[in-house]
This record gives structure tokens, sequence and C-alpha cells, in this order.
């Protein structure tokens, strides 16, 4: 609901009917039009998002309900909130940015970043990582343990 409205949970500074976000938005997210005239000017939604907006907004009423009972489980709402990572793309300029094909879904561009990070060697010599922790000074103790106990 915050993402969507720009408008944190509570201000004691609004008007008293919107003074609490879930309350408000519980009253305005099943008519479309108050719910989009609602959305942070900062988002620049443009109409061929608004079905994803509804999508946010009756997962953010669902998550809200007032019964904890009838509020959905996490995996529900990450499964609900994984479909609409599919269709979202970053706005850049260029269609790649430092070597990231932003044409991507980031589901394929997540798995190209770990089969990359399991193929690179970051040391330039070895996969070891061993070889760039120094060895233990000379004197240093074995053992934490001590023969007296301290």
């Amino acid at each position: 609901m915050e993402l969507l409205t720009g408008l944190v949970a509570l201000d004691e500074q609004r008007p008293e009917e919107n003074r609490y976000l879930a309350e408000w938005f519980w009253q305005i997210k099943s008519n479309k039009e108050s719910l989009i005239a609602s959305i942070d000017p900062a988002l620049d939604a443009k109409e061929d998002i608004y079905e994803t907006i509804y999508s946010i907004a009756a997962l953010a009423g669902h998550c809200t309900a007032r019964d904890p009972n009838h509020r959905p489980d996490m995996g529900h709402a990450v499964n609900v909130l994984a479909q609409l990572v599919e269709k979202w793309k970053p706005y850049e300029e260029t269609d790649e940015f430092s070597g990231i094909n932003m044409a991507l879904p980031l589901p394929q561009m997540l798995k190209g970043w770990q089969e990359e990070a399991e193929t690179q060697d970051f040391s330039g010599t070895s996969q070891d990582s061993k070889g760039s922790i120094p060895a233990k000074p000379s004197g240093f103790a074995d053992s934490f343990t001590s023969a007296d106990a301290r």
C-alpha cells in the first residue's frame, strides 16, 4: 500500500478519513478509479500497468485483513509477486548495462549471474580462496584452550 500510494502507514497530519493507510486503502481498493487516482505520481503509472496495480492492491488488501486467519501465507504472496516480476523490465537507455542483458526476465538474469560466478575465477589464479589468507604468525597458539583453563 505504501509503495502504491507513496503514503506512510500512519500520518497524524492527514485528515481523519485517510490517516490510517490500511483502513483508507480498504475503502478505495475495490473502486478502480479511486485506486488509480490514489497511485503515487512518482510511479508515473500508465494504463498498460493498471492490471498489475490491481493485482498488487488485491494482495495488499488480503494481507491486511482484520482477521489474521484470513491473511494469505507468505508463499502465496511470493507466488503472486513472482508472476509480476517476469513482466517487469527496468527502463534503461540501452538494453545492456555493465554487460547485463536487461532484455532478459529477472530470473534468467539471476541464473546467468550464478552460472558466471561458478565458472569465473575472481583471484586470477585459483578457485581456492585459502591462498589469500596469510599464515598464522609465529608464536600464535595452536589452540585457544590452556592447561590452567584461562
